[in-house]
Parts: structure tokens; sequence; C-alpha cells
């Protein structure tokens, strides 16, 4: 499956259950994808995150209700997620910006439209690529956790750096990187696929293993299985130039490629911690898979 079939899919899963408790790692499932990197493609293609598409659609398709039915507020509001009819009427106004009740008064209201993805003609964009065949390795790395399998958010991301940064975890982790390793001395975000994945930690900052023993508690070490990686070079401020890089890849690359992305885990391969430099340079790599 390409990724824009994969990301349609999933956006058929959505709808098709939009009125029932959604999991994410279900949606992703639909794309091939693990939960949180679907999340975050979906992010950088579209503009706004998954749970946003969600909200806005569940909260277009409870003002249709309201305008053209009589059913009680409150059971339209349980009917798209709701616990309370308080809590809906909140949203409901931040988002249509008239009340429940003034809706069905016959106030206007707001609609976000049905996504439909579609391949477009645009491009003509040089992207700097190479091939890797890696075999098996380990990883040491902290993980961040997600016991609620809830949306995990580039800004999250980005704190868990800037904690990691702050109490002594990317020192402690560069203790055991061997000599020689595919990311060099880099720091690597890892993205956890199906292959290495626990839904729970979908996200580790880490290092290649040198196999020394841990002794840090908060430590986990896992084999990350062989894969075929396309590697990405990104260079300027971040995350912007990473969203930029991403959103190029994902909807240029891959499209007009002979390899799509596999749903392993993908990794981040960062030289230092300070992404504020306007000059920054990190490498992308995407397990993939030929088409």
């Amino acid at each position: 499956m390409d990724w824009i079939s994969g990301i349609q899919k999933a956006v058929d899963y959505v709808e098709d259950h939009i009125t029932e408790e959604l999991d994410y790692s279900e949606i992703a499932g639909q794309a091939y994808s693990s939960g949180f990197h679907f999340q975050r493609i979906f992010s950088i293609l579209c503009g706004y995150t998954l749970g946003d598409y969600i909200r806005m659609r569940r909260l277009t398709l409870a003002g249709s209700e309201l305008a053209a039915t009589n059913a009680k507020i409150l059971d339209i509001a349980v009917k798209y997620g709701y616990d309370t009819q308080e809590s809906f009427s909140r949203a409901f106004t931040r988002f249509h910006g008239v009340s429940p009740s003034q809706a069905r008064s016959g106030a206007g209201i707001k609609a976000f439209s049905r996504l439909y993805v579609k391949l477009t003609l645009d491009g003509g964009h040089m992207t700097d690529y190479r091939i890797v065949t890696q075999e098996a390795f380990p990883i040491v790395c902290k993980r961040i956790k997600n016991p609620s399998r809830k949306e995990l958010t580039n800004a999250d991301i980005a704190g868990f750096w800037q904690q990691c940064g702050k109490d002594g975890t990317i020192p402690a982790l560069c203790r055991y990187l061997p000599e020689e390793n595919i990311f060099g001395q880099c720091i690597v975000g890892a993205s956890f696929g199906k292959d290495a994945g626990d839904d729970k930690y979908p996200y580790a900052i880490g290092v290649c293993y040198n196999g020394e023993p841990v002794s840090e508690k908060d430590f986990t070490i896992v084999e990350i299985p062989a894969h075929t990686y396309a590697v990405f070079p990104c260079a300027g401020k971040m995350p912007e130039a990473f969203q930029r890089l991403y959103h190029r890849v994902s909807s240029e690359f891959f499209p007009a490629s002979e390899y799509r992305p596999c749903g392993g885990t993908d990794f981040e391969a960062d030289p230092s911690p300070d992404i504020d430099d306007p000059g920054y340079t990190c490498e992308i790599w995407i397990a993939v898979e030929k088409k």
C-alpha cells in the first residue's frame, strides 16, 4: 500500500467510526504504520493533528444534528464523545461561535469537511538521499511514556528533548556509544514502528549500544530489526526544517519513488541537542521497502 492510499484508508476508518471511542493505534494500523509515526506524518502533511481532525469532524456532525433533528443536546453530546452537556457546550461554542441552543434556534454554524487525500502535480524539487541496508542492532535509550495512548504531539517531543538535555540523560547515554556505528557520534530520536514498538512508549532518545552494563534504571535496551533505510540530510532551524523535509519526502519523494515506508522504526540522527542553531544539520532515517 502506498502512503497516500494508506492515509486515505485511515481517514475512512475514522469517518466510519466517528461516534465510537477511537484507538489511535488502530487508526494507524489502517495505513500499516505505528500510532506515533502516523500521527506525526498526518500533522505535517495536513497542517493539523489527527486529534484536531477528529474533534472538528465530530463538532461539525453534532452541529448538523442539532440543526436538523429534535434529539436532546445531552444525547448528541454523548454520541460524539463528550461526558457532560457542559463540556460539549464549551467545545461547541468555541468551534461554531454559537451555543448548542442557539444552533438549534437557527443560528449559523460552521462545517469542517471530510478529508480526501489526493496526489497533486507538484514538486520539481531536488531531494538528496541515500539507501542504506542495515542489519539488526541494539540501542540504549530513554523512552517517553504515553500510557493513555493518546496523541503525542511535536510539542511533547520537544519538551522531552529539553528535559533530557537538562537532567543529564544525554551525556549519560553518550557513555554507551560504540566507536563505530551507523549513526556515528549522533544522538537519535527513535519513532518506534510495529517491529520494535510498545504503544505505551512510542518514542525515545538514545544511542547505538556498545554492550556495556547499563546502570541507569530508566534506560532501556531495544533491539532494532534489520531494515533498508532511506536517509535524508536535513539542514536549518528546527523544527521548521525537519517539518519541511518530512512534508516533501512524504508528498513528493515516496509517491514517485520505487520505495515506500514499511512501518519500521524511524530515526532522527542529531549530532548535538542544540537544535536552536539556525545552521543545524541532522539526518532522517526512514525504514522502507520496495513497492
